[in-house]
Parts: structure tokens; C-alpha cells; sequence
């Protein structure tokens, strides 16, 4: 057998893109948008026209277009699978798998039927979100779920000092510890961890995965974040060992 490899383009090993915000805040080792939260190449895409704030507070249908070139181009440098950096924009997750033919998702709110089929149906599935108040029922609906069918407690950060703050306002610094307490606030005031009714938590926003293991070893619960759905679903399109690439 001949052992013959396929060109087309000009730098390989790319196999997940992750579409961007053009933000500047700062992203530490577990944010999503910093390449050394991975253990494998991820190649980056930068949408320009929509700003950070207009995803978490007012998106709409005309903000697609920029995200729908960024997944072609994307695809068009080798990736297999395509990602993105902000969970309210599961919105469009339809949209946008229609328009490519490779694997995409747009929130760690897509694992939320699997969560809901593994746990207790008694238990809540605890939602920690960057917004509460803008995060609708209708971004629940475009990944198949139904908050009160599926049993769900909404938390946000939209009220603390720090976290919300820092991202969607593009702040040029911020304390971790103090995004971190910000979380445990939130965390504390929820009724399902108040009674031991919580069977996961699911964070959605990528900004949050950098604490995923505080909150595990808080909570002594399951935390489902954007950063291990990425791991997860880039196995499914990895083969170890192998040079050539999937045309």
C-alpha cells in the first residue's frame, strides 16, 4: 500500500477552530481563548463586527454572518471541528451547522440532554451563567431544551462586582480571586446546592472553565464545562498516530 499524503494547504495539525470575539480582556490557562488551556494545536478565528457586550445582552439573527465566514474560513485552514468563545451564541446553533460540514457547537448548553438522561430526574442540573436575566428561554430551546422540563436552576453573575463586569466590558485587568468569589456567591445563594438537590452543574460561559475545579471541590457535584466538552467531542475526529489529514 502506497503511503501517500495529501497537501492543499499551507500549515497542518489544526484539527479544532474556535471562533473568537475580538475582546482584550485577560484569559488565563483554562479560558477558552488561551491556547495553553489545550493539550493539542487549536487555530483561532477573530470576528471583528460584533462586539463582546451585543452577545451577552441583545444578539440577533442579522450578527451571523460574520460567525458563518469564520467557520468556512476555519475549515478552509484543515479544521474537523469548530467551537466558539461564548455559550449565548448556542442561539444559532442550528443555523450554523447548517452551514458546514464538519462538527460545530456553540455552548456547553448542548451537553444538557445527555446531562438530564444521566442523573437522578429529581435532581436539578444547576446552570451557571454569565447573565440570568438575558440568557432566554429561547437559547435553551435552539439545543432542545426546556428549562422547566428539564428540571434546571439558573444562576447569574450579573450582579456581582467583578466577573460579568470584566468580560463584557472588555476590562484590561482583572483579580481572579475575586471572579472566583464571585462564582461562590452565586453558587452559595442557590437553592439546589442549599439542599442538596443539585446533580451538575453546567457552566456556560468559557470564561468560567479556568474554576471548574474549585467549584468540583467545593460542591463535590459534577461540573460540565465548554473546555472538557471540547476535549471530549475533538476524540471523536482524532486518530493518534496519523499524518495524512480527512479530505
Amino acid at each position: 500500500m502506497s503511503n501517500v499524503v495529501y497537501g492543499g494547504q499551507t500549515v497542518y495539525g489544526y484539527e479544532v477552530g474556535i471562533i473568537m470575539l475580538n475582546t482584550t480582556f485577560p484569559r488565563i490557562v483554562g479560558d477558552v481563548g488561551n491556547a495553553l488551556t489545550w493539550n493539542f494545536p487549536v487555530k483561532y478565528e477573530i470576528v471583528d463586527r460584533v462586539p463582546n457586550d451585543k452577545v451577552v445582552l441583545n444578539l440577533d439573527e442579522s450578527d451571523l454572518v460574520p460567525f458563518i465566514a469564520a467557520a468556512k474560513k476555519l475549515i478552509g485552514g484543515g479544521v474537523r471541528l469548530i467551537t466558539t468563545s461564548c455559550g449565548f451564541l448556542s442561539l444559532f446553533q442550528d443555523q450554523l451547522s447548517r452551514e458546514v460540514d464538519v462538527p460545530i457547537f456553540t455552548s456547553s448548553l448542548i451537553m444538557l440532554p445527555m446531562i438530564r438522561r444521566m442523573i437522578n430526574p429529581e435532581k436539578k442540573i444547576l446552570v451557571l451563567t454569565a447573565n440570568s436575566e438575558t440568557l432566554s428561554p429561547e437559547h435553551f430551546a435552539a439545543v432542545g431544551v426546556s428549562p422547566k422540563n428539564f428540571n434546571l436552576e439558573i444562576c447569574g453573575t450579573q450582579h456581582k462586582k467583578t466577573f460579568t463586569n470584566f468580560t463584557v466590558h472588555n476590562w484590561q485587568s482583572v483579580n481572579v480571586d475575586d471572579c472566583r468569589n464571585d462564582l461562590f456567591e452565586v453558587l452559595e445563594e442557590s437553592t439546589s446546592l442549599a439542599e442538596n438537590k443539585a446533580g451538575a452543574i453546567v457552566l456556560e460561559c468559557t470564561n468560567m472553565c479556568p474554576y471548574s475545579d474549585d467549584i468540583r471541590e467545593r460542591y463535590k457535584v459534577p461540573v460540565f464545562d465548554f473546555v472538557s466538552m471540547v476535549n471530549f467531542v475533538r476524540e471523536t475526529i482524532h486518530v493518534s498516530g496519523k499524518y495524512w489529514r480527512y479530505r
